[in-house]
């Protein structure tokens, strides 16, 4: 009986870090609805993906990220992970504001800042789990370099279109 209530808890686990991954997806698609009209009117580098490419990366970076945190939580719940989580937790809140400062408030500036120390957050958040699970340190690589581009687009796309973007 103390193995089903273990993954039960398991369980329970995974589904809490889906739905705080993808609650954070959710809030930054609620700054984004217009992201994509937005986004085609910039002025971008040849290199930039096209808008409907976003969501399907962003959904499968969510995933991994909320199985990393799993991963990370399943070695000792918060009292033995407090650290780890609450860094992850810090990142995504990074996160949820991205969106908002770009495409809601259209403040290229901020929002390079944000992406900025965004970036950094993973790399920490990354190393971290590392040492907890190597898998979940590995599960944040994708992310990590994902937000590194969206870094460079950002700043390219800041500083080509300042009428739009902010100075």
């Amino acid at each position: 009986m103390e193995h089903l209530m273990t993954r039960t808890r398991q369980l329970i686990g995974l589904v809490g870090w889906l739905l705080a991954c993808y609650a954070v997806a959710g809030i930054g698609a609620r700054a984004s609805i217009a992201a994509a009209s937005f986004y085609g009117s910039l002025a971008l580098p040849s290199w930039a993906p096209p808008a409907q490419v976003f969501g399907p990366v962003w959904t499968l970076l969510y995933g991994m990220m909320a199985v990393a945190a799993w991963l990370v939580w399943r070695e000792g719940g918060w009292a033995r992970q407090r650290r780890p989580l609450l860094l992850f937790l810090a990142q995504l809140v990074v996160n949820a504001l991205w969106s908002w400062l770009f495409f809601a408030w259209r403040q290229g500036g901020m929002a390079f800042v944000d992406i900025a120390l965004l970036w950094v957050l993973i790399l920490a958040t990354l190393v971290i789990f590392w040492r907890v699970r190597v898998a979940a340190g590995a599960l944040l690589l994708p992310y990590l370099c994902w937000v590194g581009f969206a870094l460079a687009l950002n700043y390219v796309a800041w500083r080509g279109n300042p009428h739009l973007l902010g100075y």
